[in-house]
């Protein structure tokens, strides 16, 4: 029997379709064995369709699954019908629109639900590093604005990312966000000699706090440590191996 499709639910976002998915579940096999729903992964396309069509299912059966093409930008876009071939470069994505499942694929980078239940109104962001620093969680609270809602009614999770236990920086990596703010010292500890501990996830919800976000929560899970779970690009590239999967976290209105 097969693997049922694992969903992690954020208890700041109860009562709506969502959920945060590793790799189980799925029908690719060998490195991104799972539910691998990578388009660019080099996994076969008709089972990453196959693994998309179940993460959709497994959240918000029936709805129109829209991504965005990730280039670790600060861009946020309004969801549309777009096909696949033609997703805008962006990494968070907003919409008002019932029906509508909006996804952002990780493999250590941070992904971010948010919801505005009042105006009905969601986002889903990627937070890499460096989209993280140049803004795409305030990029996408300024989007879901534009559309009706407003930040201090607007929830948010931050899902499964690489923990700082995990995540080794060198010294060129902490000075970028000393440069920008001296306050973010408090998110690196110390390692081996000129490297630090980067914690991604404190990173992301200060900055959802910073925003005016008051109900913010992360989910205090390591994709790096969990290779049953979880893929990991950090892991992959350690590992040596060729080719790494992608997970997706989803929301949308039903």
């Amino acid at each position: 029997m097969a693997e049922p499709v694992e969903v992690i639910t954020a208890p700041v976002l109860s009562g709506l379709a969502h959920g945060f998915l590793g790799r189980r579940g799925g029908v690719s096999t060998g490195e991104t064995a799972g539910l691998n729903v990578g388009l660019g992964s080099g996994d076969a396309p008709a089972l990453v369709a196959r693994n998309r069509a179940l993460a959709r299912d497994a959240v918000l059966p029936g709805a129109r699954l829209v991504t965005v093409y990730q280039v670790h930008s600060a861009q946020c876009v309004v969801a549309q019908d777009w096909d696949d071939a033609a997703r805008p470069h962006a990494d968070a994505l907003v919409t008002n629109r019932p029906g509508v499942l909006l996804g952002i694929l990780t493999a250590d980078c941070a992904p971010v639900l948010f919801a505005d239940t009042e105006a009905g109104v969601v986002s889903a962001a990627h937070a890499g590093w460096k989209g993280a620093l140049g803004g795409v969680t305030d990029a996408t609270i300024a989007a879901m604005e534009s559309l009706g809602a407003r930040r201090e009614r607007i929830v948010a999770a931050v899902g499964p990312c690489i923990a700082q236990a995990s995540y080794e920086v060198d010294q060129a990596f902490r000075d970028r966000f000393i440069g920008d703010d001296p306050a973010n010292s408090a998110h690196f500890v110390a390692g081996k000699p000129g490297h630090y501990q980067f914690d991604l996830e404190g990173y992301v919800l200060a900055r959802l706090r910073a925003a005016g976000i008051g109900r913010a929560q992360g989910a205090a899970l390591d994709t790096y440590d969990a290779p049953a779970q979880f893929y990991s690009y950090r892991r992959s590239t350690h590992r040596g191996e060729a080719s790494y999967g992608r997970q997706i976290s989803l929301i949308g209105l039903g």
